[in-house]
């Protein structure tokens, strides 16, 4: 089974740079699951109803998420709505959305699970316990398993590999923006990459407008930040798995530039 993540979508640069490459993408990869993080998709922080419809109908099969997902009050009303959102499975309990989803493919099912770290990350309960409780709750014939776990430290995700080599197919993590080139094959068959990277502006710091960053950083004063304009880049991986074992046989980056938006 062929797999394309594509790492967090920022803003509608991102979005209009994922609806021009999902179809060339996903004949490359002859893809039959394709899982997209849409945390920071609506105007570069949060989601909507909208955008999920608009990318499940262009043949996306699961959304991720993160720490950014309720940006946008009004989301938390949609959510149960979105059959294809996943948010993180160790968030509080009665959290609005679904930990988990398993998708039915042409090679059988597949459970996409989202997770989000506690290192320099807001609360959250432990995510190690969490995804012991999820796996548990998994039919056994389910035996793909794709985790992003939405998280800063490379610490705790690669720690989290450890933990899982064996017991799931791939632990991608997401949210710092910046693709990493540690990608491999854990030996009992785990792909694992520390982050799969965004998808939007390549003019930027990590997504949005440069000079409102910076001034936050030299006064320390709070601004809005907006997804930036000009180039566009989209990161993510291909990961192939044996759909009898679920254990991955390979993992590689994915990367598009774009000249404008």
């Amino acid at each position: 089974m062929n797999i394309l993540f594509i790492g967090d979508v920022v803003g509608r640069p991102g979005r209009r740079m994922l609806v021009r490459l999902i179809s060339e993408l996903v004949e490359e990869c002859d893809a039959q699951l394709v899982v997209v993080n849409v945390e920071n998709a609506a105007g570069g922080a949060g989601m909507s109803r909208k955008i999920h419809d608009q990318l499940v109908g262009m043949g996306v099969d699961a959304l991720t998420s993160g720490n950014h997902v309720w940006d946008r009050r009004d989301f938390i009303k949609e959510v149960d709505d979105c059959d294809r959102l996943v948010r993180p499975a160790n968030f509080a309990p009665n959290t609005p959305g679904k930990g988990w989803i398993v998708i039915e493919t042409d090679l059988g099912p597949a459970a996409v699970i989202n997770l989000a770290g506690r290192v320099y990350m807001p609360p959250a309960d432990c995510p190690f316990r969490a995804i012991d409780d999820v796996l548990e709750q998994l039919d056994p014939d389910v035996k793909i398993k794709i985790i992003d776990l939405h998280a800063e430290a490379t610490s705790e995700k690669i720690a989290m590999a450890n933990y899982l080599d064996g017991r799931a197919s791939a632990l991608i993590g997401t949210h710092t923006h910046v693709q990493t080139a540690d990608e491999k094959v854990f030996p009992q068959g785990l792909a694992y990459i520390s982050d799969a990277g965004m998808t939007g502006p390549s003019d930027s710091v990590i997504g949005v407008k440069v000079a409102p960053v910076l001034e936050r950083f030299l006064t320390g004063m709070s601004r809005r930040f907006e997804p930036a304009t000009g180039p566009v880049e989209l990161n993510g991986v291909h990961v192939a798995c044996d759909p009898r074992t679920g254990k991955a046989k390979s993992i590689r980056r994915v990367r598009r530039e774009s000249e404008k938006d």
